[in-house]
């Protein structure tokens, strides 16, 4: 059945091509729209990661759901034992690198008026590898060599007019509840993917914030991966762990709750998109499959005048439209991997996303599972596009399919 739908196949020519381009079209459709939206999260998530959040944060028990009332009870004061630990237990290859971070809030004055801003107290070099999706619009990183230097979100060194080289003030109250001030030198205003982030963001080094906070303790410890697809695991056995130790271990998803948000969304526009290049490609598929079908009437009414059934008629419809759909698909999925890795070596540039001022360069992702789903839609779309006229041709009556012959 199957070496004679090949040869129907091949002997029409034109209604095989027809077919084949649009099988072809709406798989590579799929792989393009799919590869890119695939392109989103990834380089959301990267972004994200590389300018915030890290891979992984861990504080101690109960700091998210009380902590920004109450920091100095949730505070890890031995956070040198904790990064051994760490290390023991996973091993240092699977770190890129591992820090410290103090957070509080409090008043950056220019000399002429205050903003109300959040304070990230970091380790300035390593904080250098985990920021490398962050802009330095002026000035440079700050380094360990500049123990009272600052960096500005780009939003508040336009809201206090302030360039590197300036000096600033920042008041804020110990842990005691006494208050407290240093000064500091602008050394680089930077900006991420976030304009929130930037316009109330400023970053000093973990002593300067230990000085003003009157603490040797730290908010949390940032981790970041070599590898992101490595997350879930590691935080699953860090979570184990350190469990006895009283700290909770965060990803970076859940560290950004619009995230997930952002990739449902995405998630429900594409199936969308699935369904429309779907019905689509079953029209376009079903058109050129019934002008086949019926113009080969005569020759089924021949087949079934010598001894073929009607159900044998009708497999060899479905016959070759598996065929059709098989090859179709085949030739659209390497269609759509060669047109992705095209793309991606161009690039496609992108506007800002809501809420950002940074545009980035979009490529194609290849996804396997992606270009499992394309396949099968195309192979599905083709046999189901022959179900109708299959069954309506094998039920023709023999004397009347043999009329088309004359």
């Amino acid at each position: 059945m199957l070496n004679l739908a090949l040869k129907n196949i091949i002997r029409k020519k034109i209604h095989t091509t027809m077919t084949l381009v649009a099988i072809i079209c709406g798989v590579t459709g799929i792989i393009l729209a799919g590869g890119w939206i695939n392109d989103i999260y990834v380089q959301l998530g990267e972004a994200l990661i590389h300018s915030q959040t890290g891979h992984l944060q861990i504080y101690k028990q109960g700091y998210f759901s009380s902590g920004a009332r109450s920091p100095e009870k949730y505070l890890i004061t031995q956070p040198q034992n904790i990064k051994k630990q760490i290390i023991k237990e996973e091993g240092v290859e699977k770190f890129e690198s591992m820090m410290a971070r103090l957070n509080f809030s409090g008043l950056l004055n220019n000399g002429r008026s205050d903003l109300p801003i959040i304070v990230e107290g970091v380790q300035p070099d390593m904080e250098a590898k985990l920021s490398r999706s962050v802009l330095i619009t002026d000035g440079r990183r700050f380094t360990n060599d500049d123990p009272f230097g600052i960096m500005l979100g780009k939003g508040v060194a336009g809201a206090l007019k302030l360039k590197p080289g300036d000096h600033v003030t920042l008041l804020t109250n110990t842990l005691e509840g006494a208050l407290n001030s240093l000064d500091f030198e602008v050394i680089g205003i930077f900006q991420s993917f976030s304009n929130d982030y930037d316009a109330r963001a400023v970053k000093i080094s973990l002593s300067a914030a230990q000085e003003l906070l009157g603490t040797t303790g730290v908010n949390a410890l940032v981790i970041l991966l070599n590898k992101t697809e490595d997350t879930d695991i590691i935080a699953t056995r860090l979570a184990t762990s350190l469990n006895s130790t009283e700290l909770e271990v965060k990803t970076w998803v859940e560290l950004n709750d619009f995230y997930e948000k952002t990739v449902e969304l995405y998630k429900g526009q594409f199936g969308v998109l699935q369904l429309i290049i779907l019905v689509m490609v079953l029209l376009s598929v079903a058109n050129s499959v019934n002008m086949s079908i019926f113009e080969r009437v005569g020759e089924f009414g021949t087949m079934m005048a010598l001894g073929n059934r009607s159900n044998q008629v009708f497999l060899l419809i479905l016959s070759e439209s598996f065929l059709l759909g098989i090859i179709g698909s085949s030739l659209g999925v390497g269609a759509g991997i060669l047109l992705a890795l095209a793309i991606s070596a161009i690039g496609i540039p992108m506007p800002p996303p809501p809420n950002a001022d940074l545009g980035y360069i979009a490529q194609i992702q290849i996804v396997p599972s992606v270009l499992l789903m394309a396949f099968i839609i195309g192979l599905s779309a083709t046999v189901l596009a022959s179900l109708l006229p299959a069954r309506h041709v094998s039920r023709i009556k023999v004397v009347d399919a043999l009329r088309q012959n004359l």
